[in-house]
């Protein structure tokens, strides 16, 4: 699976606007987050669809974020986790 590029970027930039105000993270390139210096979350393409690479409780989880209803459950993983 190979990073999101700037087009499949384009089709989640609502849900990289919410990410974006979690204060805790900082996007050091368009759709790659990080927490403090470790890398957080960041978009994969892929035939099957658009996925998160996301750092939650401190192990990787891969997350299918095609649907609206997955990119909520996304926004809201974050949130918790940053708590």
């Amino acid at each position: 699976m190979k990073h999101a590029g700037a087009a499949a970027l384009d089709t989640i930039e609502p849900l990289l606007a919410a990410i974006r105000k979690c204060e805790a993270l900082r996007e050091r390139q368009r759709g790659i987050f990080y927490k403090k210096s470790v890398a957080y979350l960041h978009f994969h393409e892929d035939p099957a669809g658009l996925f998160a690479d996301v750092k939650l409780g401190g192990s990787w989880k891969r997350i299918d974020v095609t649907s609206a209803r997955a990119k909520r459950e996304l926004i809201a993983s974050v949130r918790r986790d940053l708590a």
